[in-house]
């Protein structure tokens, strides 16, 4: 700690603003996400995203991390990465075309529960028991929120929970590249293997894209390549008990937008399970910084 010099909190600081910026990055790609959806197959969004990030991602790796971020020693570990992060995201944009933007981001949030339950029962990783039941507060959260039974549920709102299971895979992914990788080739070897993964399935979906839809197809990937990287750096400047929880911000951005855009306002009930969700998420995530510290 040097507290003394003030760098720290203003390292923290700064952690906490970028983080606040890429999650609202993140948030305006969904909703541009979602606007395409309307028109366009989620894999023809993906491919087209991918494709217009990949020479932002390879300038991004080789600025920050020299051109050693170019070189991995298991390429094979990123292609798997890349499968699960194109299977995540085209579940979540798929999710986008059928159910409101808040409801599909609030429904995301128990990737961190999900993340929990993988580490116990396939990495031999200790629990405890309070953990446990975070977690299964956070799925009863998601019971309350899709309200199973009920005349409103629809079955779509099982793609966010399929999306936060894919995406808790891909973060415990991470740990089968090399240790040495640095974070910016991670993200270079993500964001190519999503292109070349989408590129071979996008010719049995793609349709001809209107003139009037380009600018949307560029900063869908500008805002998605910025609040990645954001996201990313913010977390190599403050400790994750810091910065993780203001990833629940997305559901505030989230609303806004899908009320301004679709004037869509989700149902009390997605609310109240939401907040079940982030408040398991949170103290998951508090749990996890004591038990490294």
């Amino acid at each position: 700690m040097r507290t003394e010099t003030g760098t720290a909190p203003r390292h923290g600081t700064a952690g906490m603003l970028l983080m606040c910026a890429g999650v609202a990055c993140l948030s305006i790609n969904d909703a541009i996400a979602k606007l395409l959806a309307e028109s366009y197959h989620p894999m023809q969004i993906l491919f087209l995203r991918n494709l217009m990030a990949l020479p932002v991602a390879l300038a991004v790796a080789v600025r920050m991390g020299g051109p050693g971020a170019l070189r991995s020693a298991r390429p094979a570990a990123h292609l798997l990465r890349g499968v699960l992060w194109i299977g995540a995201a085209f579940l979540f944009f798929s999710s986008l075309r059928l159910m409101p933007l808040a409801e599909a981001t609030a429904l995301v949030f128990v990737a961190p529960l999900f993340i929990t339950a993988i580490s116990a029962l396939f990495l031999g990783e200790q629990v405890g028991w309070r953990r446990w039941l975070a977690v299964l507060a956070g799925f009863l959260g998601v019971l309350v929120a899709i309200r199973p039974g009920a005349e409103t549920f629809s079955a779509a709102s099982l793609l966010p929970v399929a999306t936060a299971l894919l995406y808790a895979l891909l973060m415990v992914s991470a740990r089968w590249v090399d240790r040495g990788e640095s974070v910016w080739t991670l993200l270079l070897y993500l964001t190519g293997a999503g292109a070349l993964i989408s590129a071979l399935a996008v010719p049995f979906f793609w349709v001809p894209l209107r003139a009037g839809d380009l600018w949307l197809c560029a900063a869908i990937s500008v805002f998605g390549t910025a609040g990645m990287t954001m996201i990313t750096q913010a977390f190599r400047l403050a400790p994750a008990v810091v910065v993780a929880p203001l990833d629940y911000t997305a559901l505030v951005w989230a609303t806004l937008l899908g009320w301004a855009v679709w004037r869509e306002i989700p149902e009390p009930a997605v609310f109240l399970g939401a907040a079940v969700i982030i408040a398991s998420g949170g103290f998951t995530i508090w749990r996890e910084h004591r038990a490294q510290g």
